[in-house]
């Protein structure tokens, strides 16, 4: 909203200074400030009127150190990160940006999944909380939204750039050509670095099919990624800290994607209208950050389903709408390793049961996290070290944009 007040302010009464709205860099900058403000102002609030309504996480005993202390800790503390990050992109981005739309609905549509997960638990005694089939519908039902639209949105678009340059009287002039409703999207190791959804249908449907396939591989990865983080949230700092490293790449993918100059110099897709996406990856990070104030260990609130399938599924749609979403394997490696580990080892257990009488495991604990706690790593040292990881899996993620 404020980008549209000093436009109008610099457009009709050329006010001194309104015009450094028109710079994303500028509105990323309030948009992380603000966003960090607003979680350590009244974070603590949130945290207080949390412990008032009897929000604390109950714990089940599995044998962890450390793990009863946490019994009454205020849990729903994602509101924090939704409000922190809601207010700055409201204020800060182009409201108009078919973008910004998608992902604040995706904010809500995951927070409001994560809620109802939570609320069953502490307010009618479900210790399951929503049922996962629910859940999965529910993301399922985000996925259609986000893979339709991509699909057929007029401003949806990517900028194709003719070579070689072609000489004019005012210089070199490279001519382009906008691709509405594109099917191609960034493949790590690929020539140019693109990938052609059309190419799955092999030759056995229309063209015009592509956006089947290119929406079930959007509910896919929203379902995977917001599962992954949710998984991921189980040590104090590690789910919040993780996403904000990830947060980060997406916003350097968003800024390259979305400028002409830095897309062409690194042969990249250059997508018309997707840095703004920059601004919402500010406030995002910002949000994470001030989040960890309090999470961090030992932690003071707990962002529960709440903020945890929010934090995956905006993830996942910000690099679906950059056409990034075949590196998210290596970007969102933690988020992966964490949804493996939990499949191997019920799979394992299910099977060693079904075969020798008893059931088996793989790691002494899954998600992969308790596994380390099972061992005696304490829960500081594991949040450190995959946070470290996830640093290495952002640069490699990063240098694959020239590995071709």
């Amino acid at each position: 909203m404020l980008y549209y007040l000093f436009d109008y302010l610099d457009k009709q009464f050329n006010v001194p200074g309104a015009g450094v709205f028109q710079y994303i860099s500028f509105r990323a900058l309030g948009a992380t400030v603000l966003s960090l403000a607003i979680a350590a102002t009244y974070g603590k609030s949130i945290i207080n009127l949390l412990r008032r309504k009897q929000m604390g996480e109950s714990i089940r005993d599995l044998g962890l150190a450390g793990q009863m202390e946490k019994a009454g800790t205020p849990t729903m503390g994602g509101f924090i990160i939704l409000a922190s990050l809601l207010i700055p992109v409201l204020l800060f981005a182009k409201l108009s940006n078919v973008y910004i739309v998608l992902l604040i609905i995706t904010a809500i549509w995951t927070g409001m999944i994560g809620f109802v997960d939570d609320y069953l638990k502490k307010f009618r005694n479900n210790k399951d909380g929503l049922h996962g089939r629910f859940k999965i519908v529910g993301q399922v039902g985000l996925g259609l939204i986000v893979g339709l639209t991509l699909s057929f949105n007029d401003h949806v678009r990517i900028r194709m750039y003719e070579k070689p340059l072609i000489s004019s009287n005012l210089g070199e002039v490279q001519r382009y050509k906008d691709i509405i409703h594109p099917t191609v999207t960034t493949f790590p190791f690929f020539k140019n670095n693109e990938f052609d959804y059309k190419w799955l249908l092999f030759g056995w449907l229309p063209d015009e099919y592509t956006w089947v396939i290119y929406t079930l591989v959007a509910i896919i990865i929203i379902t995977a990624i917001s599962n992954g983080a949710n998984i991921t949230d189980g040590i104090d700092g590690l789910a919040a800290g993780v996403s904000g490293i990830i947060a980060l790449t997406l916003g350097v993918l968003a800024y390259l994607s979305g400028n002409t100059k830095f897309s062409q110099y690194l042969n990249i897709m250059y997508i018309p209208n997707s840095g703004e996406l920059v601004i919402f990856c500010a406030a995002f990070i910002g949000a994470c950050v001030g989040f960890l104030w309090y999470n961090s260990y030992p932690a003071q609130v707990f962002m529960g389903d709440t903020g945890s399938l929010m934090l995956g599924g905006v993830i996942a749609v910000v690099a679906l709408a950059i056409r990034k979403e075949w590196l998210i394997p290596c970007m969102c490696g933690i988020f992966i390793a964490e949804n493996i580990s939990v499949i191997m080892q019920v799979s394992y257990f299910k099977y060693t049961k079904r075969k020798y009488g008893e059931g088996r495991r793989i790691l002494l604990m899954a998600p992969l996290h308790h596994h380390y706690q099972k061992k005696g790593i304490h829960e500081a040292k594991i949040v450190t070290r995959f946070w470290i990881v996830g640093i290495i899996l952002a640069i490699v993620t990063l240098v694959t944009l020239k590995l071709r």
